[in-house]
């Protein structure tokens, strides 16, 4: 299938601020991208692209004092498979994991290993080796977090996560590092698009997402706390330690979000009239053609 995705969003600056943006599909897509998500701006801005220490695809701007749009569409193709579950797929003793999976065992700004191990090992520690133990750290905090997107906050921890039982995607997804990590297993963040393509449509606005990947036997496998279930159409753009490394904006000053609309479509895919629009062409700008709604501003954080 084919899958289009893109957004729109602006910001309202005092001053002129610079920023860092992760929102850019990942490199790793490769010819999977038929039509490249390049980033656009009203008014025209100078935009540098490079890779990460991570290897995502990041950016870098300075926005002009005053209002800003940014905005990307592109198409993407997807085999219509969702996420691969592998039940024998075993967990490595740490002097047998890669080199690059090592620092995916560490604590980080977000998931505080030394805080949860106490949690972790009662609870999971007499689990088979294997995709099991990290499918029950998945159950455990599918069920142990309530969604509550009005009560996100950007600072909020995995402990404090744990603690207050409440969160977003991201909460589910650094809960669920943190203790896989504990456990002596590599676990790295993702965010990204994810559609509601196979599944019942969600009415509320849409936004990006986040999930983790956990390394087994000799590759990373997506698992997704948040929803807890096999989805189809997950499209990366970014892969790091926790969301510090892979927030979709960093402003080095003022920079209030004004405007924020999310789309990933299965082409072909009826679109509902009450949450379609049309966003007509800024002046050196492409068409946009992105079929969402203005989302709250909790959104980006």
């Amino acid at each position: 299938m084919q899958i289009r995705i893109g957004f729109d969003i602006a910001f309202e600056c005092p001053q002129p601020t610079p920023m860092l943006m992760m929102l850019r599909v990942h490199p790793s897509l490769g010819d999977r991208v038929i039509e490249h998500d390049y980033l656009a701006s009203e008014p025209a801005l100078a935009i540098d692209t490079y890779l990460d220490g991570f290897g995502n695809l990041a950016s870098r701007t300075v926005l002009p004092a005053g209002h800003t749009r940014l905005w990307a569409e592109g198409i993407v193709e997807d085999s219509g498979q969702p996420d691969p579950v592998v039940p024998d797929a075993r967990i490595l003793p740490v002097q047998d994991l890669p080199e690059e999976c090592l620092v995916y065992l560490l604590g980080s700004r977000y998931c505080e290993t030394d805080h949860l191990g106490f949690v972790a090992w009662p609870m999971f520690g007499h689990l088979p080796e294997n995709w099991s133990r990290v499918q029950a750290i998945v159950d455990f905090v599918h069920n142990h977090l309530k969604f509550n997107y009005a009560l996100a906050r950007p600072t909020r921890t995995a402990l404090e996560a744990h603690n207050e039982q409440l969160g977003v995607c991201r909460d589910f997804a650094h809960l669920s590092i943190a203790l896989c990590r504990a456990m002596n297993i590599p676990a790295r963040y993702c965010t990204g698009y994810l559609g509601d393509i196979g599944v019942p449509r969600d009415p509320a606005p849409m936004d990006f997402s986040a999930w983790f990947e956990a390394y087994l036997g000799d590759r990373w496998y997506t698992f997704d706390a948040r929803h807890n279930k096999p989805r189809i159409g997950r499209i990366v753009m970014a892969r790091g330690r926790d969301a510090t490394d892979v927030a979709l904006t960093n402003s080095f000053g003022n920079a209030t979000l004004v405007n924020f609309s999310v789309v990933t479509e299965e082409i072909g895919q009826e679109i509902s009239q009450e949450v379609s629009e049309e966003i007509g062409t800024p002046a050196g700008g492409p068409p946009s053609r992105l079929l969402g709604a203005v989302h709250p501003v909790a959104g980006i954080a």
